[in-house]
């Protein structure tokens, strides 16, 4: 079936008014009976007949209205809850198979269902609080599980997390994101200096970040680390040993040390030290 559905093409109308005298004008549709609505389906799906398909949508927005109503605690307007409602219902006309048995309410209820939840992550917060499947049932029965404003006590918790079968981190980092609120990014400065406003634009600029100067100073590094390690690399073995001991180990040792193990005196090492410190200024700044 290659038929497309759009609001256009069937001529719906959709809450852009008044919410309630969109109400009345759904209820006002009389409701299909199950043969009525079999026939429908059938003509929709051998014809492609729009004015069939059309008919079983308008006797069913009563149902989504009904439905969207159960998603007002989230701030969104309702006129949007339904609209989204009504792009599920006509997913689901589409997909409706009058020989199964069931009444098209009854199919239609996950498709309206999943279209509004779409809806709900998209807008309810900037940030998403839910990117998976398992995440968006959590969100949604997390939800319809508070029974009181405030955070969850541990046996709520504990509670909630045995219903719905994750564990009780899982509840706590989502409840969390459900407490929290959106901020902008740049908050309007106080009329008073003594009040504490801050916006994330507070904490990031930094004005000494110059991507230039960031980029000159790593190659700077880089070259001058290649040069230490070719210039130590020209000293004897006993220096490199030395100056490694004395000042690159994180545990260093004297200069009594050295000249026990090199079998010589202290005040040699320290010569040995200080030509090997020589030869690499010479190496490096040539």
């Amino acid at each position: 079936m290659n038929t497309q559905l759009s609001t256009q093409n069937l001529a719906l109308s959709v809450p852009q008014g008044s919410i309630e005298a969109y109400v009345h004008a759904v209820n006002a549709v009389p409701v299909l009976s199950a043969e009525d609505e079999r026939e429908l389906a059938r003509r929709f799906r051998d014809n492609d007949d729009l004015e069939a398909v059309r008919q079983l949508i308008l006797s069913h927005l009563r149902f989504v209205v009904h439905i969207a109503r159960s998603y007002n605690g989230y701030g969104l307007q309702q006129a949007d809850l339904i609209q989204e409602g009504n792009v599920g219902l006509m997913k689901a006309v589409k997909r409706f198979d009058p020989e199964v048995g069931v009444r098209l309410i009854s199919f239609a209820v996950h498709w309206i269902k999943a279209e509004i939840h779409e809806f709900v992550l998209r807008n309810w917060r900037i940030v998403k609080v839910a990117t998976t499947k398992a995440q968006r049932k959590l969100f949604f029965n997390l939800r319809g599980s508070k029974k009181r404003l405030g955070w969850f006590n541990n046996d709520e918790v504990s509670a909630v997390a045995k219903d719905l079968g994750v564990s009780e981190t899982e509840v706590r980092r989502m409840e969390g994101r459900l407490n929290a609120r959106d901020m902008a990014f740049d908050a309007p400065a106080g009329d008073d200096d003594d009040s504490s406003s801050f916006s994330p634009s507070q904490f990031l600029e930094d004005s000494s970040a110059d991507p230039a100067d960031t980029y000159e100073k790593n190659d700077w590094q880089s070259h001058h680390e290649a040069k230490l390690v070719n210039a130590m690399q020209q000293l004897d073995e006993r220096s490199q040993d030395i100056l490694q001991k004395r000042w690159l180990s994180e545990n260093k040792s004297t200069l009594q040390e050295l000249a026990d193990h090199y079998n010589v005196s202290a005040e040699r090492v320290r010569q040995l030290e200080k030509n090997a410190i020589k030869k690499l200024k010479g190496s490096i700044l040539a």
